[in-house]
């Protein structure tokens, strides 16, 4: 490896299909930066890679303009919720309540 290059990961999963690469970054290279100096960006072009929120090893990254990666970092891209995981838990047990009183 070059002098003060890193490698890091970039993963994202959408619906179909999943996609993790390897890249090469100078040291001092922003969450943002990396992520809009990838692939990803042809592969999936709904995706808006300066705006999306983010994370390292899921963790939320609260500002990754600001934020550096560092070596061996995985950063993730983090679609939006398609359901509140509340609700979804509300209405399994409203459904399970329901099959129990029926079979009773």
């Amino acid at each position: 490896m070059v002098e003060g290059m890193i490698e890091i990961e970039v993963v994202y999963a959408a619906v179909d299909r999943q996609v993790l690469l390897t890249l090469t970054v100078p040291v001092g290279t922003s969450v943002r930066a990396a992520l809009l100096g990838s692939a990803l960006v042809g592969e999936f072009p709904e995706l808006d890679l300066a705006n999306c929120p983010v994370g390292i090893f899921g963790k939320v990254v609260a500002d990754p303009e600001r934020r550096p990666v560092q070596a061996g970092d995985r950063i993730e891209i983090y679609r939006p919720l398609l359901a509140d995981p509340k609700e979804v838990r509300r209405l399994r047990a409203a459904k399970a309540a329901e099959a129990k009183a029926r079979n009773q």
